[in-house]
């Protein structure tokens, strides 16, 4: 039984299972993104406050299609079926879903025609965002309407005994500007939840479980300088501190200066005992010749465990591996805890040790998303520089030269991208970006420089803004900060004498292009 009041989320594959599981703990109650085919007993022993059913790319009338326990209608909580988990919550309690001739997708204006503990707070009309092809043409006995659209005319329903509700639209994106007090609703005047769920109850917490499980063992952490290793690297120290070993890798990959300035921060700031490594030349020997990213991606988290172990020889032995594997890594990596969604690339991160290896996990942060594991840090009094760092990826430059890495492609790479760290730095709006960097294309393309041919390199600029990585908007900069970039990345790069800038959202584009 969890400490704090839990949402239970079921997946069933929907783009925006976690983008739920984010609004419900921007509310600061726990909730647990798990597969729909969870069985009903592990449901029932996590004594949630409430349950969601997420929607999902299905038709309930599909072959396969993913199902649940129906005895989840039955354990006494309130339930909260969106979209497809609507549909499913009909079909199941007895009501009627049919396939829709057109679909719905996009905004639309829903009628609140009963008044109902989830729309307080709410216009008798309200804008949503819809996007399902089935429709629920007919509700089970005790369960009436309490909003429809001019073309459903079920697009929201209510069990006031049971406290079960469904709604065809989608609370949780930000196209539906009063879902966020929909769903308010639904966790503290239905459920009854408590607001408990802080970061500071969960340094608490995750500290006790760090010790009890360590025990009298030690505890490498690889520490890349980024928010997710540090904190982990802070919080495991203070769990057990000098069993705790972080270990710095330079695998050659890395940005201009980064090595010297995470040893500094990591020693001079924090007070961490750390060993730092130059293992270069093995990662770029095992990577000479691959071009496959995911490939890329996989020798890199193997070579990384290969560094770890030895040095952890070294240093007496350890049992435990901390890492800063977070929620967004796992939904991408794989599907959400076994859920029906679908793999988007892996992390170097996730997936578990190889099976030589002897180490056993510690992965605390494996819950929490980016902007929570800011305000963890925030709570644990790192310095700003670290709390406000841009994300980095773990494989480094490796996904950021499309194609074979090579020492000359990074050399090219790095050069460019430090153009775009000292402008965007010096920019005014430059704590509005979540991610700014400079990416090598394997293609040539024919320039004039001082009147001669010349056949070299395009780089693509990628600046974006987000929330917490899971969505990303690009930047729109202004013309003359894109000129200041493409001259000086051109004037200073050898090798290079075309800029390009990426527009792409995500989805559909990932944030890093690899």
């Amino acid at each position: 039984m969890n400490a704090h009041d839990t949402i239970i989320i079921l997946d069933f594959g929907s783009q925006y299972s976690q983008l739920i599981a984010r609004r419900v703990r921007e509310q600061h109650v726990y909730c647990r993104l798990v597969p729909c085919s969870t069985p009903l007993d592990e449901v029932r022993a996590a004594g949630p406050k409430g349950i969601i059913l997420s929607g999902g790319p299905s038709s309930v009338w599909a072959p396969g299609a993913p199902d649940y326990d129906p005895g989840i209608l039955g354990l006494g909580v309130p339930v909260l079926g969106i979209c497809y988990g609507m549909q499913l919550m009909a079909k199941l309690m007895g009501g009627k879903v049919e396939r829709g001739a057109a679909g719905e997708y996009g905004p639309a204006n829903i009628e609140i025609i009963q008044p109902d503990p989830l729309f307080l707070g709410c216009e008798p009309t309200e804008r949503v965002w819809m996007s399902h092809g089935d429709r629920v043409s007919a509700l089970p006995e005790g369960v009436e309407p309490i909003a429809r659209t001019p073309t459903v005319e079920i697009a929201a329903f209510a069990d006031r005994r049971r406290k079960l509700y469904g709604v065809q639209f989608h609370p949780e994106v930000s196209h539906t500007p009063r879902g966020e007090t929909m769903l308010r609703n639904f966790l503290f005047r239905v459920c009854g939840c408590r607001a408990d769920w802080t970061m500071s109850s969960f340094i608490e917490e995750a500290t006790r479980q760090i010790r009890e499980r360590v025990g009298a063992d030690r505890v490498v952490c690889g520490l890349s300088g980024g928010i997710d290793s540090t904190v982990v690297a802070t919080l495991v120290h203070r769990a057990i501190g000098d069993r705790l070993t972080c270990i710095f890798v330079d695998n050659g990959l890395l940005r201009a200066g980064e090595a010297e300035e995470v040893i500094r921060m990591a020693r001079d700031e924090i007070g961490l005992h750390l060993v730092a490594v130059d293992a270069s030349e093995r990662f770029l020997a095992r990577l000479k010749g691959v071009t496959d990213p995911e490939q890329k991606r996989l020798i890199i988290g193997d070579e990384f465990v290969r560094v770890f172990t030895e040095e952890a020889e070294r240093v007496g032995g350890a049992r435990f591996l901390a890492q800063g594997t977070l929620f967004p890594d796992l939904i991408e990596s794989q599907s959400a805890f076994g859920g029906p969604s679908a793999r988007i690339k892996s992390h170097h991160n996730v997936g578990g040790m190889p099976e030589w290896s002897q180490f056993e996990l510690i992965e605390p942060l494996r819950e929490l998303f980016k902007d929570e594991v800011r305000e963890l840090g925030k709570e644990l009094g790192l310095p700003h520089p670290i709390l406000h760092r841009q994300p980095f990826p773990g494989p480094g430059l490796a996904v950021r030269v499309v194609g074979e890495v090579t020492p000359e492609r990074l050399a090219i790479l790095r050069n460019a991208d430090r153009v775009v760290q000292e402008e965007m730095e010096a920019w005014e709006h430059y704590q509005t970006i979540w991610q700014s960097f400079a990416v090598l294309l394997p293609v040539r393309s024919v320039g004039v420089m001082g009147d001669a041919r010349t056949y070299e390199f395009a780089v693509a600029i990628r600046v974006v803004t987000s929330r917490d990585g899971m969505t990303a908007d690009w930047a729109r900069l202004p013309a003359d900060l894109l000129e200041r970039l493409s001259t000086r990345i051109i004037n200073e790069v050898d090798g290079v004498n075309r800029v390009l800038y990426d527009i792409s959202t995500k989805p559909p584009s990932t944030i890093e292009w690899e």
